[in-house]
């Protein structure tokens, strides 16, 4: 049975840093590819951030040179640091697994998310 747990959000001014983190179990994780998804109030959900088994990445363009994405596969862990972190950015924050071909998502389980607010 999936379970993923987020955790690591909180509110935070503009040009902060937060570290997401994402507890996997349920999955054979380690060959597994990874993202991380946020959901604004009114909008859909989108990909933020993904993560290879062999660890290659790919970001959404809005987050290029701010997010980095990591995982720590002993663990079965995901990771998301943010930098630089802007208005724009507040919203829950997710993580599945994904399918490294098409960028969907690959589990139908979500867990609760983690809230980041960004905010002066």
């Amino acid at each position: 049975q999936v379970r993923l747990v987020e955790s690591g959000g909180g509110l935070v001014q503009p040009g902060g840093s937060l570290r997401l983190s994402c507890a996997a179990s349920g999955i054979i994780f380690d060959i597994r590819a990874m993202g991380w998804y946020r959901q604004a109030p009114g909008k859909q959900r989108e990909l933020v951030a993904a993560i290879s088994s062999d660890a290659s990445t790919n970001y959404a363009d809005s987050v290029k040179g701010r997010f980095t994405i990591s995982r720590d596969n002993a663990k079965k862990m995901v990771y998301l640091q943010m930098n630089s972190l802007q208005p724009e950015d507040t919203a829950v924050y997710y993580c599945n697994g994904i399918n490294w071909t098409t960028m969907k998502p690959r589990y139908d389980y979500w867990g609760q998310g983690t809230q980041v607010s960004v905010s002066s």
